[in-house]
């Protein structure tokens, strides 16, 4: 345990002491919110509108898109931290702790949860925001999200760490990463809807695990209690699998498995690639 908290306070360390990377990293979701949120709100709000009852209520895109946004930044934080093994085989400070007396099973550990950690630090700081945007979601969903937040993030720093260990270039990861990441954004619900799509697309959505992580943050965080089931399908909030529909326990279970499996494969091939 010494040896994982040592690396994940590391980790933690060299993230706030790097000021360009720590506001660096919220240009792209707050990009995001501007082109989404502003600028295809008025487009998105009145297609929805089209499709839901009289008497449903006004659709807010923004409201809708926002814990997309925060799941894409663990998302893309998470992936991206899992880097510093490969700056770390650069720079021969995993040589030194490779002949220290941590196992190997511990620095994965130890780079997940910093790496995830970090994502979800992120994420909380988007909070920050959503004064800003005129939005209200309640203060007891925001904090309940937090803990599967950071569940998500050790899934997603996970699968950052396998293929971290797996390239031995920061240009092939970055590549690499790049062509999963953008697929797995669009393809998860957090921009818009992911219902109606045709069946080789439907696959790819039930299988990304940015889906369920999307389909909790937002029905913790949007008031779905006085929303009719038209509505919620409408804003793609009864994700099914095998035609039957998923709550929000078994979306987190789903989750708890990949991210277990990842993990398991992460320190498989850190162990391996690091002999």
């Amino acid at each position: 345990m010494e040896g994982i908290i040592a690396i994940w306070q590391r980790d933690l360390l060299k993230f706030f002491r790097d000021k360009a990377r720590l506001f660096g990293s919220f240009t792209m979701p707050i990009l995001f919110l501007l082109i989404f949120g502003g600028g295809m709100s008025g487009s998105m709000e009145t297609m929805m509108a089209g499709s839901m009852p009289e008497g449903a209520g006004e659709f807010n895109y923004v409201e809708f898109v926002f814990p997309g946004i925060v799941a894409m930044t663990l998302l893309m934080t998470s992936i991206f931290s899992a880097m510093s093994v490969i700056e770390d085989k650069d720079f021969g400070y995993m040589k030194e702790i490779m002949v220290s007396p941590i196992s190997r099973v511990s620095i994965a550990v130890g780079k997940m949860l910093g790496s995830a950690t970090i994502a979800t630090i992120q994420g909380i700081m988007l909070f920050l925001l959503i004064p800003l945007l005129g939005l209200s979601y309640d203060i007891m969903a925001l904090i309940q999200v937090i803990p599967f937040m950071f569940l998500l993030g050790c899934a997603l720093s996970s699968l950052g760490l396998l293929f971290s260990s797996l390239i031995n270039s920061t240009q092939g990861f970055q590549l690499t990463v790049q062509i999963l990441v953008m697929p797995m954004i669009f393809l998860s619900g957090a921009l818009f809807p992911v219902s109606n799509m045709p069946a080789w697309m439907d696959f790819i959505v039930k299988i990304n695990p940015v889906t369920y992580g999307v389909d909790v943050m937002k029905k913790v965080m949007v008031d779905i209690e006085n929303m009719s089931s038209t509505v919620m399908d409408a804003m793609g909030l009864n994700l099914t699998l095998f035609g039957r529909q998923l709550t929000i326990f078994e979306e987190v279970i789903f989750i708890v498995i990949f991210a277990f499996i990842l993990v398991f494969l992460a320190t498989v091939s850190f162990k391996r690639a690091n002999a």
